[in-house]
C-alpha cells in the first residue's frame, strides 16, 4: 500500500480549507519505528513540525517497551513539538494527542473512545495507540515526538478493530482513505496541543475525561476492588476503592500512575 502525498495535501485543504500542511513531512513504506525514525532526522537538523509517517514498522515500539506489531496497511506516524513544558508534564502530551485525535474522528462519524492512558477504542477494541518521548534538558522538555498507530486496513488481533472493516459495517464511510485518515490524526494532534497551551490542563482534562471509556470501570489491587472515578492532573487513574462500610463519603480515593495497572480489554486486575 503506497501512501501518496498528493492525495494527503488536497485532503488537508478540503477539510481544513488551508493551501499549505503545516508540517513538513517524510514519507516511508517500511521503517524500524516512526519514533525512532523522526529522533534521527531530528539529529540531522529537522525541526519542530516535522512528521515521519510509514504504512509498515519492522520494530515498532509501544508502551513500557512493548512491541508495537505493525503490518502493512496501518498508519504510523510520528511528530515532533517543541512544547513549553516541565519535564514532570510529560504526560499532557499524551491526555492532549489522544483527546485531540479521538475528538477529531468523532466529528468525521467515528465514535472513538479513549482508553486510559494512551488507547484509542472503537466498540470497545483496540483502535490506536500514542506513544509519547522527549528530550528534557535543564528540567523543561525540549523536544517530544508523539507516535500514533492506527488500524486501517491491517490485520489485528481479537482485541483490536481496524478503521475500514468497521466503516464497511456502518451506513456511510466517514473515512475516505489513509490520506485522508493521516490529516485526521494530525489535525487532532495539533487541536489537542493548542488546548494544551491556550486553554491549560484544567480544561483538556475535562474534555479527555468526556471521551474516556473506563469510568465506572472496577479493577482490582492487590485483591482490593476499586472504581474508575476520574484521572488526575498528573495523569494518573484516580480510583475509589471499596469498602465493608457502606457509607460512601469514607470511601477512600487513590490514583495510580500509568504502568502500575492494566486495565486490558476484559476484566482488569494487577
Amino acid at each position: 500500500m503506497k501512501f501518496n502525498r498528493q492525495i494527503l495535501e488536497a485532503s488537508w485543504k478540503q477539510s481544513y480549507k488551508s493551501n499549505n500542511l503545516p508540517f513538513s513531512l517524510h514519507i516511508f513504506d517500511s521503517v524500524s519505528s516512526t519514533n525512532q525514525t523522526l529522533w534521527d532526522l531530528l539529529g540531522q537538523g529537522a525541526e519542530a513540525g516535522s512528521v515521519a509517517i510509514a504504512t509498515q514498522q519492522t520494530a515498532g515500539r509501544g508502551q513500557w517497551g512493548r512491541q508495537w506489531i505493525s503490518h502493512t496497511g496501518g498508519l504510523y506516524l510520528s511528530v515532533a513539538i517543541a512544547p513549553k513544558l516541565e519535564a514532570s508534564a510529560s504526560h499532557q502530551l499524551t491526555l492532549a494527542s489522544a483527546w485531540g485525535i479521538a475528538a477529531q474522528l468523532r466529528q468525521c462519524g467515528v465514535s472513538v473512545g479513549i482508553k486510559w492512558p494512551n488507547d484509542l477504542v472503537l466498540d470497545g477494541r483496540k483502535l490506536g495507540g500514542i506513544l509519547t518521548e522527549t528530550k528534557v534538558s535543564h528540567g523543561q522538555i525540549a523536544q517530544a515526538v508523539i507516535g500514533v498507530g492506527v488500524n486501517w486496513a491491517n490485520p489485528v488481533p481479537e482485541t483490536g478493530i481496524n478503521l475500514e472493516l468497521w466503516q464497511a459495517t456502518q451506513a456511510t464511510k466517514p473515512i475516505s482513505c489513509l490520506e485522508m485518515l493521516t490529516c485526521t490524526v494530525l489535525q487532532g494532534i495539533e487541536s489537542g496541543m493548542h488546548c494544551l497551551c491556550q486553554e491549560g490542563i484544567s480544561i483538556l482534562l475535562s474534555r479527555y475525561l468526556d471521551l474516556l471509556t473506563n469510568m465506572g470501570d472496577k479493577v482490582y489491587i492487590n485483591n482490593c476492588a476499586g472504581v474508575v472515578v476520574g484521572v488526575t492532573s498528573q495523569g494518573n487513574l484516580q480510583l475509589r476503592m471499596e469498602t465493608a462500610n457502606t457509607n460512601e463519603s469514607v470511601r477512600p480515593d487513590i490514583s495510580v500512575e500509568p504502568g502500575i495497572i492494566s486495565l486490558g480489554y476484559s476484566k482488569s486486575s494487577v
